[in-house]
């Protein structure tokens, strides 16, 4: 949306979700006529964009506010607060069978290790199939939620078969460390804080069982909206070159990213190295791994009905096809 002040961003914001907000105006221009406001989880695109300096140069605003999981940074890409924002693909499952007005235009692929079910250290269970009747702290339609969904369906197993309790990564991780309950499905950066400060231990992860898509995706406003449209194309430019950079300066962006994100150094690289992240545009492999995505939660019943994926997607923007060598880092 086009000439509105930060505050009144802010107030909107405030009004329609209950995240955090972090407002930041970058720009070459004080009055740039074009604005998007991006939303951001936890050490995610601004923590790239900002210590690769990406953003010099630019000829529109960024008004950023950051987010602790994907749940309420999708309702406010729903709602209208934000323009685009960076999201799994399992909560991109659950926008569009709410019927949210948005599209993903691009995706960041990854090796899915840190996607996983973790279990204290001095927890019995080893595998998935120990956690059979037990509990287990996610956030619901998470990407926690969704490889806790396919672990337990590799094994034989249903939702039914252990008890969900559903809450934020912040909770979750007080929760396993309390013995609250009794495993955490989660994502990076938390699932390397736990296993670096709580000596967490991976007992399912996403190998094998899961794509490792994030997308942006922007809202059908932004979209339809020419100067907006041509900022995105931009942005996500800088955004692959800034992710490349950051994998050829690792050690030096591991230090920024702690800084912004406030984990230790240790945490920020195992989990930045490990997940071995490339932005690629949308194609036909991307858009069959979110339908089978949202086929598994049709089978397991937590969306009503069968989804086509393929609206959710718009292909009209252009990235270098690039790959990182997969990490094999446990």
């Amino acid at each position: 949306m086009k000439g509105l002040k930060s505050h009144a961003v802010n107030a909107l914001v405030a009004l329609t979700l209950t995240g955090a907000l972090t407002g930041a105006l970058l720009g070459t221009q004080a009055h740039a006529e074009t604005t998007l406001r991006i939303a951001d989880q936890k050490g995610n695109m601004r923590a790239q964009l900002e210590a690769a300096k990406a953003l010099e140069g630019i000829d529109y605003r960024i008004e950023w506010s950051e987010f602790p999981a994907a749940a309420p940074l999708a309702e406010a890409l729903n709602a209208g607060a934000v323009d685009a924002g960076i999201i799994g693909d399992a909560p991109l499952v659950f926008a569009l069978a709410a019927r949210a007005d948005i599209k993903a235009i691009a995706a960041d692929q990854s090796d899915p290790y840190g996607t996983a079910v973790i279990v204290g250290p001095d927890s019995p269970a080893h595998d998935i199939e120990d956690l059979k009747g037990k509990q287990i702290a996610t956030g619901r339609g998470s990407i926690g939620h969704y490889i806790a969904l396919r672990a337990l369906a590799e094994h034989g197993l249903g939702p039914d078969d252990v008890r969900f309790r559903f809450m934020g990564p912040v909770d979750a991780r007080i929760a396993l460390q309390t013995g609250s309950v009794d495993a955490w499905a989660t994502w990076e950066p938390y699932t390397s804080l736990a296993e670096i400060t709580q000596h967490a231990r991976v007992v399912a992860n996403g190998r094998g069982l899961i794509a490792g898509n994030s997308f942006v995706v922007a809202t059908d406003r932004a979209l339809e909206d020419p100067d907006q449209r041509a900022a995105l194309q931009d942005y996500l430019k800088r955004l692959q070159k800034a992710q490349q950079w950051s994998y050829t300066h690792l050690d030096e962006y591991a230090h920024k990213l702690a800084d912004i994100i406030g984990f230790p150094v240790e945490v920020a690289r195992k989990q930045y190295a490990r997940r071995q992240l490339h932005w690629t545009p949308i194609d036909d492999q991307v858009v069959a791994q979110q339908q089978a995505t949202a086929d598994f939660y049709h089978d397991v019943g937590l969306i009503p009905e069968a989804l086509d994926v393929g609206p959710t997607f718009d292909r009209g923007f252009t990235l270098n096809q690039t790959t990182q060598s997969p990490s094999r880092e446990p």
